[in-house]
């Protein structure tokens, strides 16, 4: 008797042992020690994270590692909200001639996302409302990273050449009816390379957003003589709505900045009045000499973002991680940067779920580190800067997952 007392007394505190471990790991992931910023929270401080059920769980200035399963030590660097980056093109494929619309020249995500800390893309104009199907289908659905849309107004999308200038193809009422349809992924509607006179393509695509309750992103392609960038900014477009590509300097449209390095009044003006000013480096629109003045001036962008396709991931651009770190070297602070990569651009949108490290949001997370050195980095016309700083991605989190460990942190 006495016996079986000491063996199951033995198996007892065993099993009391084993669900007091149990019971005390209540958290899948815990991020120790690291330097967190988040903008909607106003928090730029050491915290711990620890994340469970893909939810951000608590964050704290301590959280006991016994608490947790994984414990990732973090110190010495910033964690962060996952990067959204509003301006990429990433419904690709394999028809020929057929630019960012399922061809060639787009990119599948998983492959330039999670390495840059990017856990929400926006594909921009690739799809319009007569292949969206297919973009879902082929892209959206089979991509670990979120992945949303902004509407081509060209029904036929991104398709290059005389396809984009097709004004017959520029359906407002059309393209809100398909951004209704799909409201979890289509979250504004984009005009882009339309080298006409006409005002029609930016008409179109705000009756589509106002039908729509999205924002219209303009990619202001280009007429000699040049459309109006005042009448654009002051008259066609609605506070929320985004010009893209805002430091660039093209022979078809008007810069921001004037021949006198002087930013001009109106461009301030739209920005004061609710107009969003996106980076959109990609590989032709993105010059220094156009964001130094502007920077010192005052005017600095409401979202940083990439512009990726086959023709800017080996220029100047990069990645996102190297678009940001050009505005650290250009005297931005960290929190301003990391801001115009997360929380900003995820209200430009409306999908204030995203960009944020609040308990309860969903766990999408980078861990960023920031590099001391010498770096050199080009833009998109043979400038070139010389920084000391340069951010790296160490980790992504992606839905409470790992989905990116440069060098084996979490291990």
């Amino acid at each position: 008797m006495k016996t079986f007392f000491r063996k199951f007394y033995g198996s007892f505190i065993v099993m009391m042992i084993f669900l007091s471990s149990a019971i005390a790991q209540e958290y899948d992931i815990l991020i120790k020690n690291g330097h967190v910023i988040d903008s909607k929270n106003n928090i730029d401080d050491l915290r711990d994270v620890a994340i469970t059920g893909g939810k951000i769980a608590k964050v704290a200035s301590k959280i006991s590692e016994k608490s947790a399963k994984k414990v990732i030590d973090a110190k010495g660097l910033y964690v962060t909200p996952g990067i959204v980056d509003i301006h990429a093109h990433v419904f690709f494929g394999t028809k020929p001639n057929s630019y960012l619309s399922d061809g060639l020249q787009a990119l599948p995500p998983d492959g330039f996302t999670f390495r840059a800390g990017v856990t929400t893309v926006v594909d921009v104009g690739g799809a319009g409302w007569r292949n969206f199907e297919t973009f879902k289908s082929q892209t959206i659905d089979n991509s670990k990273t979120r992945v949303l849309s902004f509407l081509n107004i060209v029904g036929a999308g991104m398709a290059g050449g005389a396809i984009e200038q097709d004004l017959v193809d520029m359906n407002g009422k059309l393209t809100a009816m398909k951004a209704n349809q799909y409201k979890e992924y289509i979250v504004g509607v984009k005009v882009a390379h339309y080298f006409g006179p006409e005002w029609t393509p930016v008409q179109e695509a705000v009756k589509a957003g106002t039908l729509a309750n999205i924002p219209i992103m303009v990619d202001f392609g280009g007429h000699t003589p040049h459309l109006s960038l005042d009448r654009l900014l002051n008259e066609e477009l609605r506070p929320g709505d985004i010009l893209t590509h805002a430091y660039a300097n093209v022979s078809a449209r008007t810069a921001i900045v004037d021949e006198n390095g002087k930013v001009r009044d109106y461009v301030f003006n739209a920005q004061k009045r609710g107009i969003i000013f996106d980076v959109g480096h990609g590989g032709g629109s993105f010059r220094f000499d156009q964001a130094i003045p502007a920077l010192k001036q005052g005017f600095k962008p409401n979202s940083i973002s990439t512009d990726l396709h086959t023709g800017s991931m080996n220029g100047g651009m990069k990645d996102i991680l190297n678009v940001m770190s050009k505005f650290l070297n250009m005297d931005m602070t960290l929190k301003e940067v990391i801001d115009w990569s997360t929380w900003a651009p995820a209200k430009i949108i409306k999908r204030e779920e995203l960009g944020h490290i609040s308990e309860g949001a969903v766990a999408d997370v980078a861990i960023l580190n920031l590099r001391k050195g010498t770096f050199g980095y080009i833009d998109v016309n043979g400038g070139k800067i010389t920084g000391d700083k340069k951010l790296e991605c160490e980790l992504t989190i992606r839905d409470g997952k790992i989905v990116y460990d440069l060098n084996g942190i979490s291990y």
